[in-house]
């Protein structure tokens, strides 16, 4: 294991204390990015320290807690000994139904196959390990600084218009507009998710079932998927009234449990906008935007 410390946008940094940290356990099948499908390295049992629990004790020190107090803007930059990064967001390790999905990982065993016995190569140091992901690039090798971040953009905040209403959502690939969905144009084979929709703050909200199409589909022609923004890719859901969540490119284009984000029409509901972004992996309701009016990709540097 390699030492680890936390900083940027918090009251405490310092280093990690692995000594008052649970174990936790994922199961996970390493998949390298390569066209067209991938290509599988080995299933193992990963033993290690959660990023949900490394971080529970820190106490967040936001830059933008002026202007924007929710935390859903909020990621985390986590680097190597070799300078490699990987971005995860905070309401991909705090917000998911099913928690501590992200180890540091300190033991590891193989999955073997009872026909083959195939004995996929051990590895032999730290490593970040990412149980959702679909092809395993965040999985990076001895990680030794953790970095929280606040998106580093300007939304005018208004939320006390009840009768705001986004015809358009706006779609780009970092400054440039790739696409444009308009009031009652969605094309696409349409989803329905049940959901008890339960906020971090306002609790339950109802129960009703969500219909739309699936996200990542809708997008893929514009923003096809790409290792180097699965490692360093962020998506920022906006709407009309400033109200933004961050979500990593891996959550949206590059995971294993089919658990989407839903493109939602909203037609004619007053408050509500033409679409609004639904995120069925999240426990909380906090990341669904409403009156959403743009969806904008950034790769970290």
């Amino acid at each position: 294991m390699s030492s680890l410390v936390v900083e940027g946008e918090v009251a405490n940094p310092g280093p990690v204390d692995f000594n008052a940290l649970p174990l936790r356990q994922v199961i996970v099948k390493e998949t390298e990015f390569a066209q067209p499908d991938g290509k599988f390295t080995g299933a193992y049992q990963y033993e290690g320290y959660s990023l949900y629990d490394i971080l529970d004790k820190i106490v967040l020190k936001k830059k933008n807690q002026d202007d924007f107090p929710p935390i859903i803007d909020l990621y985390v930059e986590i680097e190597n000994t070799k300078g490699d990064k990987v971005v995860f967001s905070w309401g991909e390790i705090y917000y998911p139904i099913n928690r501590h999905q992200i180890l540091i990982a300190s033991k590891v065993r193989r999955i073997v196959p009872s026909k083959t016995k195939e004995l996929w190569p051990l590895p032999t140091i730290s490593k970040l390990v990412a149980a959702t992901d679909l092809f395993t690039s965040r999985n990076i090798d001895s990680p030794v600084k953790i970095t929280i971040k606040s998106l580093d953009a300007n939304y005018k905040i208004d939320r006390n218009t009840s009768e705001m209403y986004a015809p358009e959502v706006a779609v780009y690939n970092h400054a440039t507009k790739v696409r444009s969905i308009t009031d009652n144009k969605m094309q696409g084979i349409e989803q329905q998710y049940n959901t008890v929709f339960y906020g971090r703050g306002m609790g339950i909200h109802g129960t009703s079932p969500f219909k739309g199409v699936i996200l990542k589909d809708y997008l893929t022609d514009f923003l096809p998927l790409n290792p180097d923004q699965i490692k360093r890719g962020i998506i920022v859901a906006a709407g009309m009234d400033g109200y933004r969540g961050v979500y990593t490119y891996s959550e949206v284009f590059n995971r294993n449990d089919q658990s989407e984000l839903l493109l939602v029409p909203q037609k004619d509901t007053k408050g509500q906008g033409a679409y609004m972004l639904f995120p069925a992996m999240d426990f909380f309701s906090d990341r669904a935007i409403k009156v959403l009016s743009e969806i904008r990709l950034i790769e970290l540097k």
